[in-house]
């Protein structure tokens, strides 16, 4: 094994942070002019759509969420709307504890690192500044690509992108998107992060699996004791 793919959200960032997400959404609604409720239930609705690219960037993308709840906002408003709804993004991209150092100690170890994400445009645009980054040799982001986990042109491209083969990566993430599933497709060796310590976390996975792998942690920094001594 010689490389290792890690989910993004509730997997490297912090599980505990992602009931923040609501908040966000409304403080960008009230930005737009739009009540939270239908905006909350527009972005919740159209996840599929916002995170492969579907409505382009930041921008146009609120235009058609607040367009779905009967509001046209200004140039005016949709200027603060992006730039809150930037900010509010970048709050969940918070690490979980132990995260950063884990990443250090596992390219310290020799492995090749890989983040595979659903997500929208506001990650793509943020990652070279957050903290994860520097970490990281190769990014697959669903916003980019076109299309979302567990499809497994996203799996290959991580493969791609490290310069291995599936079948030499693990693949780390807390099961939302169906990813264990296209993870154990794709031929790399799944680990389920449990996330024991953030009761409740599960509630705001998408599409959760209903495949659970062998091998399962419960908390994130079991993934370098779990990993490292099989390494060859």
């Amino acid at each position: 094994m010689r490389a290792v793919v890690f989910d993004f959200f509730g997997t490297l960032t912090d599980p505990g942070i992602e009931a923040g997400r609501r908040g966000a959404f409304a403080a960008t609604a009230a930005l737009l002019g739009v009540p939270a409720e239908p905006f909350c239930t527009a972005m919740s609705t159209s996840f599929g759509e916002r995170i492969t690219g579907r409505h382009g960037h930041t921008r146009p993308m609120l235009r058609a969420m607040a367009a779905r709840c009967g509001a046209e906002p200004s140039e005016a408003q949709l200027d603060a709307a992006v730039a809150a709804h930037h900010a509010g993004s970048a709050r969940l991209w918070a690490p979980r504890p132990g995260a950063l150092e884990t990443l250090a100690l596992l390219r310290a170890a020799g492995f090749r690192i890989a983040v595979l994400s659903d997500c929208g445009a506001e990650l793509c645009d943020g990652w070279p500044s957050t903290p994860y980054a520097p970490h990281v040799d190769a990014t697959v982001f669903s916003w980019q690509e076109g299309c979302r986990k567990p499809d497994p042109r996203l799996y290959a491209t991580a493969a791609q992108r490290l310069g291995v083969a599936a079948r030499e990566c693990w693949f780390v993430g807390d099961g939302g998107s169906r990813e264990h599933q296209g993870a154990r497709a794709a031929g790399m060796r799944p680990v389920l992060v449990t996330n024991a310590g953030y009761p409740g976390a599960w509630r705001f996975r998408d599409d959760p699996d209903t495949f659970v792998p062998e091998l399962t942690i419960d908390h994130f920094p079991e993934v370098y004791r779990l990993i490292v001594p099989v390494k060859a």
